[in-house]
């Protein structure tokens, strides 16, 4: 059996080290389309940083991991996929043959349409290339304009700062991380970077970029001022991946539609990743949820299906957990909530604690927190166990700091019920 894997970030790996597992003598080829060992894009900032060197950033540590393994890697980037010859044809040319298939080749930044992204010194932060050239322009004191103040965006915030910058981000929704976070705790994290230091425009955007008279870039924002800048760093968010595919006939939204075991529409082709287009497991909905825990969750699923062996996940989860400048955030589930929901905020403004929690009958479907690191694992633990809280979602709605008691109250009626059930 020929295994061919496109992509050897975090999904690729773990699906070739899966299968490796399971079939010992099968033919294994992972792709990657970087000249680099096969890395992690959230080892990045600490790159940035200088916590670590290149080397910290690579997902297996031993040089002849992989050749141990006996999985082959070839550099190139596929440009073409044919499902009825089952091949695909790399940028180079070269075709490669395949009898099952894994489509594990990321994301990429999006380009906003700006005049003047082409000019040096406007870099995107998500290679270890890009990385290299950000390093070289953000010394201590350089004037580094951030457009982007979503999740990736304000993990590269974080390493900018701590390299000494004079950093300004520019947002165009009305908060920092409009699409993780609820507009409470977006916009107290706004207040606590700009208390660090850092400036933030949010409801702007950057109109044009040209080269300053005073400085190597100008930025000209929306709110009407003009900026000088050393680095202008573009994290305006991320896409899949796909080109390659178009004409294949695979199943296309806005990441590629798979099924609980990660199959495509078509026969012996599988997705992983942040390519994937998945069940959410709070709505049911198909959803892309480019978190680093659900590709490692993707790529063990795909892998068993692609020996056979399948075990559907249960749907993918939406969870993340940001470092904002020593602020802990968090947001799970269905945490924007439901229509037909009930809802209740907690804020504390000054010390900078806030808690939402979203309900759907007597089940916690949803939270997001800040600076409540204590709750992190509670509030997962009530939302992916769907636990019915009976009574204590009322006593949550009248009080959410009383979330640790609800929880331990209702893990020790489950034991109960699961006693009394085992009994009968």
């Amino acid at each position: 059996m020929k295994h061919l894997i496109l992509g050897n970030g975090p999904a690729g790996v773990i699906a070739a080290e899966s299968i490796r597992k399971m079939r010992p003598h099968d033919e294994i080829i992972m792709v990657g389309s970087e000249p680099e060992p096969p890395y992690s894009r959230m080892a990045i900032p600490y790159l940035l940083v200088g916590n670590i060197q290149e080397q910290g950033t690579y997902l297996r540590k031993s040089v002849d991991h992989f050749e141990r393994l006996n999985i082959h890697q070839r550099a190139g980037k596929a440009t073409a996929l044919d499902v009825k010859a089952k091949t695909v044809t790399l940028e180079s040319g070269d075709v490669l043959a395949y009898d099952k298939l894994l489509i594990a080749t990321g994301a990429r930044p999006i380009r906003p349409p700006i005049a003047g992204m082409d000019l040096p010194g406007v870099h995107p932060c998500w290679t270890l290339a890009d990385a290299r050239k950000i390093i070289e322009l953000a010394k201590p004191g350089a004037r580094v304009l951030q457009m982007g103040a979503g999740f990736i965006g304000c993990i590269i915030m974080e390493a900018l700062a701590m390299r000494g910058v004079k950093l300004t981000v520019v947002e165009m929704g009305n908060r920092m991380v409009p699409r993780m976070m609820t507009e409470g705790a977006g916009t107290m994290i706004k207040a606590w970077v700009q208390k660090k230091g850092v400036t933030v425009f949010t409801d702007t955007r950057v109109e044009a970029i040209g080269s300053g008279a005073d400085a190597p870039l100008q930025a000209k924002l929306g709110n009407g001022q003009t900026l000088d800048c050393d680095l202008i760093i573009s994290a305006t968010g991320v896409k899949p991946n796909l080109d390659f595919i178009a004409g294949s006939g695979i199943e296309v939204d806005a990441g590629i539609l798979v099924d609980d075991n990660m199959a495509t529409n078509i026969a012996d082709v599988y997705a992983a990743g942040d390519v994937t287009q998945a069940r959410d497991f709070s709505t049911g909905e198909k959803v892309v949820n480019m978190i680093q825990p659900a590709a490692a969750d993707d790529a063990r699923t795909a892998a068993m299906a692609m020996i056979g062996k399948t075990a559907p996940g249960r749907g993918t989860f939406a969870m993340n957990v940001l470092d904002t400048l020593g602020l802990i955030a968090a947001s799970f589930g269905q945490w924007w909530g439901a229509e037909d929901g009930q809802s209740v905020e907690l804020k504390d403004e000054q010390r900078f604690k806030y808690l939402r929690l979203e309900f759907k009958g007597d089940v916690l479907i949803g939270a997001t927190s800040l600076g409540l690191t204590d709750h992190v694992g509670v509030l997962r633990g009530l939302i992916q166990g769907q636990v019915k809280l009976g009574e204590w979602k009322d006593i949550l709605l009248s009080d959410p700091s009383r979330l640790m008691e609800a929880y331990l109250a209702s893990a020790q009626a489950q034991t109960q019920w699961g006693v009394v059930k085992s009994a009968a």
